[in-house]
C-alpha cells in the first residue's frame, strides 16, 4: 500500500487540476491500459492529452462524451522507415522481426513531440504546459524534452511487477551480470525471498535479446534504464500489492524512486458497446446466441492476444488439443502475420461442429469472459488478459505463455492455484495437442478444475475489489500532485 494519505470522491482528491500528457508505446497491449489510466485521471477532473499516431488514435475508438472536455487526443505522424510496411503504426501491423524497425520509426517522433510540448496543440486541448508526462518504456528520447521544459515524468509500466523485479536495475545487472540461459532460469540475487520469478529454458533464450540493440540501434533495457534521471519522479505499475505481494517495496529500493500502483485498471462495467472496440465487428450477435445456448460454465474461451508470436504450427497443435479435449470452446483465432494458407486441420470444423466456434477478427473479450456460459480461459497469460479473467471475473486458466512476462505470470498463477500450464519443450518451446487436451480437461472436466475455479473466485474477491482499485487511482493522483 502506498504511504500517501487517501481521499475519495474523484476530483476532490486533488488540490488543483493537473494537465497530464500520456504517451504509450505503439502496441495495443500498451495503448489500451494507457487509455484506461487516462480515463481515470479525466474522471477525477484532470486534463489529459493522450498522444499516439493517427491510425492508432482512430482504432482506439471515441472518447466517452462525458470525458471529451478533459481527455483529448494528439496524433503525431509516424515517419517512414525503410523496410517498415506502409501504414504500419502498431506491433499488430508487423511480424515480430520488424518490431525493431517500428521502434526506429517511433524514435522519429522525438522532434514532433518536442514541438507539441513547446507550442501546444489547440485541437487537442493542449492549452497550457503539462504538469506531468506519463510515458512508456520506449521513449528514452523524452528526457531532454522534459528537462528543457522542467516537466517531471513518470514511467507507466503495463507489465506486472514480477517482470520489473526479474529484469532489475542497471546497477543490479552490472553487479550480478547474466550471460547464459541458466542465469535467467533462477530468480535474480536481488530477490531475497522465495519466489517463482524464473524462466523456462526457451523463455530464457528469448529474454536475452532485450539486453541487446535491435534494429532501432538501442536495446529495450537501455531504453528503460535511461529513466534514471532526476526528472523521472515515479514508476507506475499496472498492478497492486494484493495481486503481487512483497514486490512493491523491493522495486522501490531496486530502482531508487517510488514504485506505485495504478491499480489493475479493471474494465468498466459491461455495456452493449464492446463491439465498437478497436477493429470492431458488429456481427458478433450470432456467437452470443450460441453462447446463450450453452450450459453455465461449460465453455472455455481461447485467445492468445493480438501480438503473441503464434505460428501456423502452434495453431494446428492448439486445434488438435481442442478437438481431443471434447470441451465446448469459443476460439478467437488470429491469423499469424504473413501466413495466407490454410491454418486449421482438414475437417476440423466438421468434427467440432456444435461444440466449438472459431471466430476470426475482433472478439469483444470482456463481454465473452462475462458470459455465464464461459467457465475458463485458455490464454497466453498477457497481463491484460490475466487481469480481466482472474481479477475481474474469477475464471481459472489454461496457460500457454509465449514471451517476456507471460511465463512469469503463468508460474505465479499456478502457484496461487488458479491455473494449469500447458507443458512445452524446454529447448524450443513447442507444445503438443495431446498436452493441450490434457490441460483443458483438468480445468473443465476433472475434480481439479472445481478447486481451481473456487480459488479463482476467492482471488477475485480479494484483488478485484472495486473500491480498493479506485483508491489506488486516487493515491496515484496524490503522488502526481506531490512530485510535480
Amino acid at each position: 500500500m502506498v504511504t500517501a494519505g487517501t481521499k475519495h470522491g474523484g476530483a476532490a482528491a486533488s488540490p488543483s487540476p493537473l494537465h497530464v500528457v500520456v504517451f504509450p508505446w505503439l502496441a495495443f497491449g500498451h495503448m489500451i491500459p494507457f487509455l484506461e489510466l487516462s480515463k481515470r485521471l479525466a474522471r477525477r477532473g484532470h486534463a489529459v492529452t493522450f498522444v499516439s499516431t493517427p491510425r492508432n488514435a482512430a482504432r482506439m475508438g471515441a472518447v466517452p462524451p462525458e470525458l471529451s472536455a478533459r481527455l483529448r487526443v494528439a496524433a503525431l505522424e509516424l515517419p517512414g522507415v525503410e523496410g517498415l510496411p506502409r501504414g504500419a503504426e502498431s506491433t499488430a501491423d508487423v511480424p515480430p522481426e520488424q518490431v525493431g524497425l517500428l521502434k526506429k520509426a517511433f524514435d522519429g517522433l522525438a522532434a514532433p513531440f518536442a514541438d507539441l510540448v513547446a507550442n501546444g496543440d489547440a485541437t487537442a486541448g493542449f492549452s497550457r504546459k503539462p504538469d506531468f508526462i506519463v510515458h512508456d518504456f520506449a521513449q528514452n528520447w523524452i528526457w531532454p524534452v522534459a528537462e528543457e521544459h522542467e516537466i517531471p515524468c513518470a514511467v507507466f509500466v503495463i507489465f506486472p511487477a514480477a517482470i520489473l523485479a526479474f529484469l532489475g536495475s542497471r546497477e543490479g545487472n552490472e553487479a550480478h551480470p547474466r550471460s547464459t540461459a541458466e542465469d535467467y532460469m533462477v530468480p535474480p540475487p536481488w530477490i531475497d525471498f522465495p519466489s517463482t520469478i524464473a524462466h523456462r529454458r526457451h523463455e530464457a533464450r528469448a529474454i536475452a535479446p532485450l539486453f541487446r540493440p535491435n534494429d532501432s540501434g538501442v536495446s529495450d533495457m537501455d531504453r528503460f534504464w535511461d529513466m534514471q534521471r532526476p526528472c523521472c519522479r515515479l514508476i507506475v505499475l499496472r498492478s497492486c500489492p494484493e495481486a503481487e505481494p512483497r514486490l512493491f517495496p523491493l522495486l522501490t529500493k531496486l530502482y531508487a524512486r517510488p514504485v506505485v500502483p495504478s491499480g489493475l485498471l479493471l474494465p468498466d462495467e459491461l455495456v452493449g458497446s464492446d463491439d465498437d472496440a478497436p477493429g470492431g465487428d458488429r456481427s458478433f450477435s450470432d456467437v452470443v446466441r450460441w453462447l446463450d445456448e450453452q450450459p453455465r460454465g461449460s465453455v472455455i474461451y481461447v485467445a492468445l492476444g493480438s501480438e503473441a508470436p503464434v505460428t501456423a504450427d502452434h495453431v494446428r497443435e492448439l486445434a488438435l488439443g481442442l478437438e481431443l479435449s471434447s470441451a465446448r470452446f469459443l476460439w478467437a483465432l488470429r491469423r499469424p502475420v504473413g501466413h495466407s494458407g490454410e491454418l486449421l486441420p482438414d475437417g476440423f470444423d466438421r468434427r467440432v461442429a456444435g461444440r466449438g466456434v472459431v471466430r476470426t477478427g475482433w472478439v469483444p473479450q470482456v463481454r465473452v469472459l462475462a458470459h455465464a456460459a464461459v467457465g475458463a480461459f485458455l490464454t497466453h497469460c498477457g497481463w491484460g488478459s490475466t487481469v480481466e479473467s482472474i481479477f475481474r471475473f474469477g475464471l481459472p486458466l489454461v496457460m500457454l505463455p509465449f514471451v517476456a512476462d507471460q511465463g512469469l505470470i503463468a508460474r505465479a498463477m499456478a502457484a496461487r492455484g488458479v491455473g494449469v500450464e500447458v507443458p512445452r519443450n524446454e529447448d524450443d518451446g513447442s507444445f503438443r495437442g495431446d498436452d493441450v487436451a490434457a490441460a483443458v480437461r483438468r480445468v473443465m472436466a476433472e475434480e481439479e478444475g472445481v478447486e481451481l475455479a473456487r480459488n479463482a473466485r476467492e482471488l477475485q474477491k480479494v484483488v478485484g475489489d472495486r473500491v480498493r482499485q479506485e483508491r489506488y487511482a486516487d493515491e496515484l493522483v496524490e503522488y502526481l500532485q506531490r512530485y510535480k
